[in-house]
């Protein structure tokens, strides 16, 4: 099924690995995942074009890791096969169908060159580990900053804190890369460890927020688990977009990577991707951010209601939207 929007390339620089999820009663089962492979994943099932810069071995993971993307459309950068190992990351799932993580990650991805007189990418996306875990946090930087100058820059900080150290100093890092950005979606959870704030309130998430928006972005999106979606904008829109209370969750692996993956092909689909049309995206009105809210919640719902990461195709969420 055809994308709408402009034509382009979706570039994603970050990790692919192999889950090893361990649900109750169940034998471990490895699944690719990573993070920033799966909004790759995501794109591309929804019709766009969907480039990955990651750090894999030829090795059967790194294989199964390689012909899952491929299966779906998404293409690896020159050199993405370099590392000694595949890395991965332990998911269990507990009794209330969410999932700790514990990880054995190497990254140290290759500049992502473009071809002599191709397209730049119209959108460049980025998160969780790979913009914090050094050497290849300097690349994944590097990326964002070569370019703002063609792409809208997308940044999930998802945080990890089993890898991200204290949480100062890896706040100094993602609020360096919020400022680089021009759509940051995280959860809740993410900024209370953050800053420090178990009990983080409403009032106090929407003061970091704002303080986010002053330092660059147009659009900061932050998920609730049950309480839905909060959104707020550089022109001062602010709105709360309720979750759907009808959901039967199966689990919640790849449910935040979904929604980020559904914020972007929304704003691809309102002509709001490309360094072009910045100025357009910090004048997002009320009703088109409201749009691409539900867009991203409603493939986050069809993730969580199957287990895994496993993003809707666009013809599957076609279908779940004429069914409701």
């Amino acid at each position: 099924m055809t994308a709408p929007g402009r034509e382009g390339t979706a570039l994603v620089i970050g990790e692919a690995l192999v889950d090893v999820v361990i649900r109750p009663d169940e034998d471990p089962e490895d699944i690719p995942g990573g993070s920033p492979a799966n909004v790759a994943l995501g794109l591309a099932r929804l019709g766009r074009d969907a480039e990955l810069d990651c750090w894999i071995a030829d090795d059967d993971r790194g294989r199964a890791v390689r012909e899952h993307l491929a299966a779906s459309g998404v293409r690896l950068t020159t050199g993405s096969e370099g590392a000694e190992r595949t890395s991965t990351a332990q998911a269990t799932i507990g009794t209330d169908r969410a999932a700790t993580y514990f990880f054995d990650l190497d990254w140290n991805p290759p500049y992502p060159e473009r071809e002599a007189g191709s397209e730049p990418p119209v959108l460049v996306h980025t998160g969780s580990i790979a913009a914090i875990l050094q050497p290849g946090a300097q690349t994944v930087a590097k990326v964002l900053d070569d370019f703002r100058a063609t792409s809208t820059i997308c940044y999930d900080p998802n945080a990890r804190p089993q890898l991200m150290g204290e949480p100062a100093d890896a706040r100094a890092t993602v609020e360096s890369l919020i400022a680089r950005s021009d759509l940051v979606k995280c959860s809740d959870e993410d900024v209370a460890w953050l800053y420090g704030r178990e009990d983080l309130s409403t009032e106090d998430l929407e003061s970091i927020l704002e303080g986010w928006l002053k330092t660059g972005p147009a659009v900061v999106v932050v998920t609730r688990g049950k309480e839905g979606a909060l959104a707020l904008t550089s022109s001062g829109v602010r709105m709360r977009v309720p979750a759907d209370p009808s959901v039967v969750v199966a689990d919640t692996v790849g449910a935040g990577d979904s929604f980020m993956g559904g914020l972007e092909d929304a704003l691809w689909t309102e002509d709001l991707v490309g360094a072009d049309r910045r100025e357009a995206l910090h004048a997002i009105d009320p009703e088109t951010l409201e749009r691409v809210v539900k867009h991203a919640a409603a493939i986050a719902d069809i993730t969580v209601s199957r287990a895994g990461a496993n993003p809707p195709t666009r013809a599957e969420l076609t279908g779940s939207l004429d069914r409701d």
